[in-house]
């Protein structure tokens, strides 16, 4: 079976809710009692993709997950599955919540795509935007591994993007989970990788202490 070819020739990088909801000590989703804190590993591989990114002159797409403050776009989610999120005023739009983390600060460069749901594409405009940019493949990082990862991965492929998950750069909230998440994106969706197999296959290993911007 032929493998797929990881390069810099029309790739993104898809950053996934790397946000101050999830990842920052305050974030929203952890007041109900989330442990986002096991979602903090990903910062470190996620600033080392970002600043291979930029050196390897691929763009950077950031997605944010939000809801409106009044929450009527939160649909089975907030209402019942996590409807403590509203509780707490989590993932609200216009608010520190949904800020991509200071780490990864994008740049006026870079492409923010806003969503109510897990998958990136679902209602959103990341499909025109690589449509824009001509790419037909994907770098993605972020969190969560089974959640926002893999509905953006999986809708990835059924488009027919070449898909490559960074399995150092993503985390969940539990492990079994994240591990499950893995395997089965690695069955049929998408590729895995690590922040060095991508960092070599973008030309700039050990460039990575630059950061990001």
């Amino acid at each position: 079976m032929p493998a797929m070819e990881l390069s810099r020739d029309r790739t993104a990088l898809i950053v996934v809710d790397m946000q101050n909801s999830f990842c920052a000590d305050e974030g929203g989703c952890g007041k109900p009692g989330l442990p986002i804190q096991n979602l903090q590993s990903a910062i470190e591989p996620c600033v080392r993709l970002v600043a291979a990114a930029r050196a390897a002159n691929i763009p950077v797409i950031y997605t944010r997950y939000l809801y409106r403050p009044d929450y009527a776009d939160g649909g089975t989610m907030i209402k019942y599955m996590l409807s403590e999120l509203k509780d707490v005023k989590a993932l609200q739009a216009g608010t520190w919540d949904v800020e991509v983390i200071p780490e990864l600060a994008p740049r006026d460069d870079d492409f923010i795509v806003d969503k109510n749901r897990p998958s990136s594409f679902y209602a959103t405009n990341l499909e025109t935007i690589l449509n824009g940019l001509e790419a037909d493949s994907l770098v993605v990082c972020g969190v969560t591994t089974n959640c926002c990862v893999e509905s953006t991965v999986r809708d990835a492929s059924q488009r027919d993007y070449k898909t490559f998950v960074v399995q150092d750069a993503v985390a969940e909230l539990d492990d079994e989970r994240h591990q499950v998440a893995l395997r089965s994106m690695d069955m049929l969706f998408a590729d895995l990788k690590t922040v060095n197999d991508v960092e070599i296959a973008w030309g700039v290993h050990n460039s990575n202490a630059a950061g990001a911007e």
